[in-house]
């Protein structure tokens, strides 16, 4: 039996070099994938889109005023000033004698009295309440209210012009409203109680003017009574009136007796009132603005000339 001797093979250098560099051939597969589904729609969806409100800026102080002089006409008193002054005075003393007569006819002082007590307590708050108004909301266009919104906003401007006003052009005014509210009152009302509340508050009101005036005088220059009448609190004091005609502005209000400014301005009332009427009416008060270089000038020296 031959035994065949199997020879090996050995591959050529050559063969090693082409069977080990043959070339590789390397394929990337990039695969997509799209859907054919449609998108759900959305659900109704909360868009909070916010609202601007435009706020009105508050009213110009006096369009183009001019500086009063001091035998402006604007200042004097007229007839129809007299009238409606004496009518508003004729009302209020009705009232009080119609107090007076029905207490001592009934044996009944004490309550008559209280009331007058009340209606003067009140007047100054009253007085506090309508001077804020017209100091920091509407203008000369503003019905029914406008000429007092003007003529305050001048004051304003020119502090020193209501102590050269006639007493009648300062109180006619206030004393046209009190006749037409008190008149009706004495026509119908014999109350003690009542007549006299009326009387008191609402003749306290219409010489509101005229205490302010005071509270804007000199002391050499008022009558002593008045003079003594504001040191005890009765009247509005110079010293604490000139506060509001000082930088912030916002303050002592009253200008009856002025007892209600401490309580009024220590708890921010007004401030309140004017923050509450910002956010729901959008209107600022005159009170935020700044003031007119002119105006803080002649208020800060008149205020300091009044509070000697």
């Amino acid at each position: 039996m031959s035994i065949l001797t199997q020879a090996k093979f050995h591959p050529s250098l050559k063969h090693q070099l082409h069977t080990s560099h043959s070339p590789i051939l390397r394929t990337a597969v990039h695969c997509s994938a799209t859907t054919t589904t449609k998108p759900k729609p959305n659900p109704k969806k909360l868009v909070l889109e916010p609202q601007i409100r435009r706020l009105e800026p508050p009213p110009p102080l006096l369009p183009n005023p001019t500086r009063p002089q001091l035998n402006d006409p604007s200042l004097l008193s007229t007839w129809s000033h007299r009238a409606w002054v004496a009518s508003g005075c004729t009302t209020v003393l009705v009232s009080l004698a119609k107090s007076i007569t029905s207490a001592a006819n009934s044996h009944m002082w004490a309550e008559p009295i209280l009331a007058g007590l009340v209606g003067y307590v009140l007047a100054d708050l009253g007085s506090g309440v309508y001077h804020w108004g017209i100091d920091n909301y509407g203008g000369a266009s503003t019905p029914i209210f406008g000429a007092q919104i003007e003529a305050f906003q001048g004051h304003h401007k020119w502090p020193w012009t209501i102590t050269r006003r006639e007493f009648a052009n300062n109180l006619h005014a206030l004393a046209r409203v009190v006749t037409f509210i008190v008149l009706p009152i004495d026509l119908v009302c014999d109350d003690p109680i009542v007549n006299g509340f009326v009387a008191v508050c609402s003749g306290s009101i219409m010489f509101s003017q005229q205490f302010h005036a005071w509270a804007h005088g000199t002391k050499s220059r008022l009558p002593p009574l008045v003079v003594a009448l504001q040191d005890f609190g009765v009247l509005v004091s110079r010293s604490q009136h000139s506060a509001h005609h000082r930088e912030p502005y916002n303050n002592n209000y009253c200008i009856v007796s002025g007892v209600w400014n401490e309580f009024l301005d220590k708890h921010k009332v007004f401030e309140a009132l004017e923050m509450i009427l910002f956010f729901k009416q959008g209107v600022r008060p005159r009170s935020w603005s700044e003031p007119s270089s002119e105006w803080t000038e002649e208020t800060e020296t008149t205020s300091k000339l009044t509070a000697q």
